[in-house]
């Protein structure tokens, strides 16, 4: 299926009338950054790449496109003629997904004809505004959960393509699993679930309910427990399950009260490896608030696909550079006092001492020599059209995944507050 309609019309018009003033093929660069990350927080995850290549990569008019354009009156034929045959023939850089960003880093570059690289815009921000946002969530979530699994369950809570794209991003943060089978399927993220309140309720009894539930996916299933009455239900479930039982869910009341309550209980009965696992609208610092808890794993919901309140990166995608008539490359930049950009192509290096980040370093128009002490940031993601295979599919999900956490380890101890500050590395341009 296309994704050419996923933009907006003035993606559209701007090469209308480019063409008209025989510009639309000068060549240019276009970049996506952020001016601020939200506020309060140290860094951002960068997510949504594979997602993004494998959009560009079916970014087709075809006849039915077209026919819409055309009926519609958005453009004039030749624009028409030029979008039946538009490809992506240019080049894409940017960071690895799963690095960290930082305000003003330049984690997509986009170089081709101004037409072929402005119709990108949209498409482009509407993915890493969204995944970006959802993946340095849930990267906060992890952390704050010190080393237990977390899973995301927030399908229910957002659009049902968001709700893939949301389970993809906080895999790569860190999430252990997805509720979501799309998510799976499409994108090889772990998949987990068992039974919800109204599988208890279909049933005569919460005995019968239970007793179905562990017939059907063995002693090592997972009980929700807070159906009825919280300290019933487990003595009732390792009555079912016997003391194999895997793990019980609880998804109401004062948690660290219930989870300590439950843990004894659950020892008092010789159940001391069922496990426990939490999922009542957590986000990071509920999450941080049960560290003391015997809670072994927790699942969260609408904090993570809204971005636990910040659900878009506020990313935007500008012109930097140009050629001019006489194929000279010029810079561009905005230069309105509350929006002004900084033109030039850039070059970004991660600034490393003693194998911790310290600065990002942006380098505008000469690319910086190598250097031991900076880790350049910049990757192809698109070569000529063509995407690189490495970040595709289900295993560029993973390769994002284990590129998150080694970013992670270079940062210092103050990224991982969570309480209010400043960004955890300053922006410096060189």
């Amino acid at each position: 299926m296309t994704s050419a309609l996923l933009t907006d019309r003035y993606e559209l018009t701007m090469i209308d009338a480019a063409m008209r003033s025989g510009h639309h093929d000068r060549a240019c660069v276009f970049e996506v950054f952020a001016r601020r990350l939200p506020e309060g927080r140290r860094y951002g995850v960068v997510a949504g790449t594979g997602r993004f290549l494998d959009l560009v990569r079916d970014f087709r008019f075809d006849d039915a496109e077209l026919g819409w354009l055309r009926d519609h009156g958005v453009v004039t034929q030749p624009t028409l003629d030029w979008l039946a045959d538009y490809r992506f023939r240019g080049s894409i850089s940017g960071y690895q997904e799963g690095e960290l960003y930082f305000p003003n880093s330049p984690i997509l570059v986009v170089e081709g004809g101004f037409a072929e690289a402005v119709i990108l815009e949209t498409l482009a921000l509407s993915v890493f505004n969204y995944d970006s946002a959802i993946a340095s969530a849930a990267a906060r979530m992890v952390s704050a959960a010190d080393g237990r699994p977390i899973a995301e369950m927030g399908s229910r809570r957002t659009g049902e393509r968001s709700a893939v794209a949301a389970a993809r991003a906080a895999f790569v943060a860190g999430f252990g699993a997805t509720s979501n089978l799309e998510a799976g399927r499409e994108w090889g993220v772990p998949t987990m679930g068992t039974a919800a309140h109204a599988f208890t309720l279909l049933h005569d009894s919460e005995e019968e309910a239970f007793r179905a539930q562990v017939a059907a996916l063995g002693s090592g299933t997972t009980l929700l427990v807070d159906t009825y009455d919280v300290a019933a239900a487990v003595e009732l479930a390792i009555e079912v399950a016997g003391t194999g039982l895997g793990a019980v869910r609880i998804d109401s009341g004062d948690l660290p009260a219930q989870v300590a309550a439950v843990r004894a209980q659950l020892d008092a009965l010789g159940a001391v490896n069922t496990k426990i696992t939490v999922t009542n609208d957590l986000d990071e610092y509920t999450i941080a608030a049960l560290r003391a808890a015997p809670v072994d794993s927790y699942g969260v919901g609408t904090s993570v696909v809204t971005g636990s309140g910040h659900p878009a990166s506020s990313m935007v995608y500008k012109l930097v550079a140009r050629k001019d008539a006489a194929g000279t490359w010029v810079s561009v930049a905005k230069r309105s006092a509350a929006k002004a950009t900084v033109g030039g192509k850039k070059h970004p290096v991660r600034s490393i001492e003693n194998g911790v980040a310290v600065a990002e370093t942006i380098y505008v128009g000469s690319e910086p020599a190598p250097s031991d002490t900076e880790r350049p940031l910049l990757v192809p993601l698109m070569v000529d059209g063509k995407p690189v295979i490495e970040y595709l599919g289900a295993h560029g999900t993973g390769v994002a995944r284990a590129h998150r956490a080694a970013a992670m380890a270079e940062m210092p101890a103050q990224a991982f507050r969570l309480g209010r500050g400043e960004p955890a590395i300053p922006t410096v341009y060189a």
